[in-house]
Parts: C-alpha cells; structure tokens; sequence
C-alpha cells in the first residue's frame, strides 16, 4: 500500500505543479542538485573531485505539448554543452516522454536524435531513461533507430519485469543501467514481492557483467552491493566493465567508500524545479528512502502537500471497493 502510495502522488498534477512553484523551497534541495545549469555544474565539480563521475537529468514531467517537449530538449542541448566547457565528468540521462513520446513518435525521435548526435560530437554517453510499462516498447523502438547510427546511447532495463532477460540479451552490446523499477505494474508483467524483484536484480546483473559491454549497477543496497564486489572478485571481472551509481543526496558515505576503494562510481543528478515526481517514485522504489532524506525533504508545506494527496488517495481506494461490492 505504501508503494501505491508514492506512485499516486508521483501522478498528482496539482501536487506536481505546487511543488514546482514553491521550487526548492520545500528543502528539495537534498535530492535535486540545483535549478539551474550553473548550480548543476557547481554540484557536478564537487562530484568530481572524489573520483564521482554524473550523469545529469534535466526533470520533466505530464509534457504533453511541442513546445514544452522543445523546450526541454533546448535545455538539455544547454547541458552538454556546458558540461563540455566546463570539463567535468559527466554525461545525460534522459525520458523520452519528456522528449515527446506520448505527443508523436517521430517527434521525439526526431528531439532524442539531435541531443544523441550533439553529445557524440563531444564523445558523450546518452542514457535513455525507462518509464512504465506502457512506454516499453516504443522507448526500446527508439533505442534501435538510435543505435543503428549512434554508439553513444544505452539504456536502462528494470528488474520487476519478468521478461528483462530477453531484452538484457538482445542489448549486451550496449551500455546499460540495471534498476529494480518505480512504476506500479501488474503482475502478470511484474514480480511484485521484494524479495523476487532483489533476486532477479542479481541474477540479471551477474549475467551482464559476464555477457555485456559495460554494466552501471544502480542499486542503494549494500547487501546487493557487497554481493556484486564478491562476484566480481570471484570471476575476476574488469572494474572497467562496469560501475556502480546512486542517486544524488542518497547514501553519500557509501558512494564516497565505493569511489575511494577503487570502484567506477556514477551518481545520477537530477536539477530542475520539475523535482516532484521523480522524488516521490523514488520512495515508492524504497520506501526506506524516506529514512534517509525524510527530516531534510518534509517540512511544514510538504507535509500539507502529501496529508492532502493521503486523503484523496485513501477516498479512491474506498471508492473501488465501494464499487466492487
């Protein structure tokens, strides 16, 4: 129920567009590194003198016109280049929804392909963001036009889906992030007990690290992770082959340990006003996110925010099960 939660919130407009206006305000600022493309670069430096490579999400979220989907694709052109003179470590994450998808197919296509081809010119990495189940197959569409002209783009595959292993074998040859998934999904296409979703995580990883070109473990477990150092150590696998990633804000001691202990680390750093619902899926991911940031994130107006979006969520399951009887 408290997955279901953070996902309902996650899909709050209005909880979405109060969060944008108060900005920051709200002490995002322990999760989002920044509004803007200076406050991202300084934070990006900072990264990077510990050994930190990033990987940079411009947020966006409901993008439903040209002209926004334009927008951010311009901010994002903004970013590489920034990134390029500024000389630091770095290279973009991105959603094609953002981008356009759920406006036109060829439109996007067309927003992801001029930000793939920019960052090539730089010898930039792009990662494709993935969404829910109903974007699958036309973000991995994408991803096939993209890579059949670029080698600079990977993507990201999430283990609560039962038929990860197949797409995991039809891209080892590209750069990709293993996640567990933030989306709410049915069973029938999803594990949706922790202990399956954590299993498959490893299993999957355990095959890309022996199969794959390069593998960026994005996990905040440390069981998971002291599981994949022994692995590696066992089967003498490369630390080039593959690194482990975090997000910004969440468990800096550990990504610290991780980097001074020889480790490729890259954390995902997100920037942007836009913060809210990409936060609020990252509870869902883990709840015991909420332990970590929970004191520095919650305060007064965000904890009026989330106490009405509980309502309406709690009268809609009632409302259900009203309806079902």
């Amino acid at each position: 129920m408290l997955k279901d939660f953070f996902i309902a919130l996650s899909q709050n407009q209005f909880l979405n567009s109060s969060a944008k206006k108060y900005g920051l305000k709200l002490g995002a600022q322990s999760v989002v590194a920044g509004t803007n493309i200076p406050e991202v670069m300084k934070s990006i430096k900072e990264l990077n003198s510990h050994g930190i490579s990033c990987t940079v999400d411009n947020l966006g979220e409901f993008v439903f016109k040209k002209e926004e989907a334009t927008a951010a694709k311009e901010n994002i052109l903004k970013v590489i280049e920034a990134i390029n003179e500024n000389k630091v470590d770095a290279h973009i994450s991105l959603k094609p929804t953002q981008l356009g998808l759920d406006i036109d197919f060829d439109f996007a296509l067309s927003n992801v392909k001029e930000v793939v081809d920019k960052a090539s010119r730089y010898d930039m990495f792009v990662n494709i963001d993935m969404e829910d189940s109903s974007h699958l197959e036309t973000t991995l569409n994408l991803l096939d036009k993209l890579s059949a002209e670029y080698d600079n783009v990977g993507t990201v595959l999430q283990s609560y889906f039962r038929n990860t292993q197949e797409y995991l074998e039809k891209y080892r040859n590209l750069r990709i992030r293993l996640v567990k998934g933030a989306y709410k999904e049915p069973e029938e296409i999803a594990y949706l007990d922790k202990k399956d979703i954590d299993e498959n995580y490893i299993k999957l990883t355990e095959w890309h690290l022996l199969n794959g070109k390069f593998t960026s473990i994005a996990t905040h477990d440390h069981r998971i992770i002291n599981h994949i150092k022994e692995f590696v150590k066992k089967n003498d696998i490369s630390k080039d082959k593959f690194e482990f990633q975090m997000l910004y804000g969440f468990r800096r001691e550990l990504q610290l340990q991780l980097a001074s202990e020889g480790y490729n680390f890259c954390t995902y750093v997100p920037f942007g006003n836009d913060w809210y619902g990409y936060f609020m899926r990252r509870l869902a991911e883990r709840p015991q996110n909420l332990k970590i940031v929970g004191k520095q994130v919650f305060n007064k107006k965000t904890n009026t925010m989330i106490g009405m979006a509980a309502g309406a969520f709690l009268l809609g399951r009632a409302s259900k099960k009203k309806k079902r009887k």
